[in-house]
């Protein structure tokens, strides 16, 4: 049940998770002039939740979003979607993963043209099968395996152990312990388990930044002229290429195909009908000159 010490022990560790991972989240942003969106009040939008909505008309709450020319009262492009979880038992974990692409791949899909960085912070027991799975489909993970959010725990005396045997009155013992704590000795747990994978969290943060900092390497743009040929057969459509006048007069210009690359690999295409629509998409890809001074502020943010 929602309200049952097991789950508001289990909501206590999920909160720990973000709360160790926020901190590098916050400085990736300040460093990049990005705004960091996360569960709380913003006047850009309605509720506390960070909540997007995809090409379809469905709307998917996330855990945190970093957003270039983004404001407390403005939102701005999104260029890195984050989303945080926790699981306790390998029979969850496949189900899991099958969320969180669910949240996330869709609006991946809808912001295509901007290529948003999409991440994983994961802690409790996973399959190595589960994790895979998200990696074949592009996120970067950073996993926090059971056994050190117990150790970080065990730094301030409490025992985050439990299995499916483990009874109410013992949740309860535990639940009890974390609210006696002082801010600055849970705190000090989401430090620790900081410090247990920091490998992780680093190879995490350098992926992230480098998404977010990535340049533009190369334009290509082909604009293609003349009507499309629709043939019955592959033999058909030899027989056509090989007629095919290629120094023939120039046609009206029926679509621009445009292919922008990034030094990081990133790549993006997109199709045009009209010169107007593609000048206005390379345009989103110039230089904004931002500054600290006249930039979008990272410490204004969902709190």
């Amino acid at each position: 049940m929602a309200g049952s010490p097991a789950h508001k022990f289990g909501q206590i560790i999920g909160d720990l998770l973000e709360g160790a991972v926020e901190p590098s989240l916050r400085d990736v942003a300040g460093r990049h002039h990005l705004y960091l969106d996360r569960r709380g009040n913003r006047p850009a939008r309605a509720g506390r939740k960070v909540s997007w909505t995809d090409e379809f008309g469905n709307v998917h709450d996330l855990d945190y979003v970093l957003e270039r020319g983004g404001t407390a009262e403005q939102i701005g492009t999104p260029v890195a979607f984050i989303e945080v979880a926790w699981r306790r038992y390998t029979k969850h974990s496949r189900n899991k993963a099958q969320e969180i692409q669910g949240a996330v791949l869709p609006l991946v899909s809808t912001h295509r043209r901007c290529a948003p960085f999409i991440g994983l912070v994961l802690a409790g027991v996973f399959t190595e099968g589960a994790l895979t799975q998200l990696r074949s489909l592009g996120f970067a993970l950073v996993y926090f395996p059971y056994d050190t959010v117990v150790e970080a725990f065990r730094a301030v005396a409490i025992d985050a152990w439990f299995d499916e045997s483990t009874s109410e009155a013992e949740f309860r013992r535990k639940v009890r312990a974390w609210e006696k704590l002082p801010r600055e000795r849970q705190e000090r747990v989401a430090r620790n388990l900081v410090e247990l994978n920091m490998a992780g969290v680093e190879s995490f943060v350098s992926a992230l930044e480098r998404a977010v900092a990535r340049h533009v390497r190369s334009v290509r743009v082909l604009p293609l002229h003349g009507a499309a040929a629709e043939l019955a057969s592959a033999e058909d459509a030899v027989a056509f290429i090989e007629a095919y006048r290629e120094r023939q007069a120039a046609r009206p210009v029926v679509k621009y195909e445009i292919e922008v690359r990034y030094d990081n690999g990133d790549r993006i295409e997109a199709h045009f009908g009209d010169k107007h629509s593609a000048i206005e998409f390379l345009r989103g890809f110039l230089s904004p000159h931002l500054t600290p001074a006249n930039g979008p502020s990272a410490s204004a943010d969902g709190r």
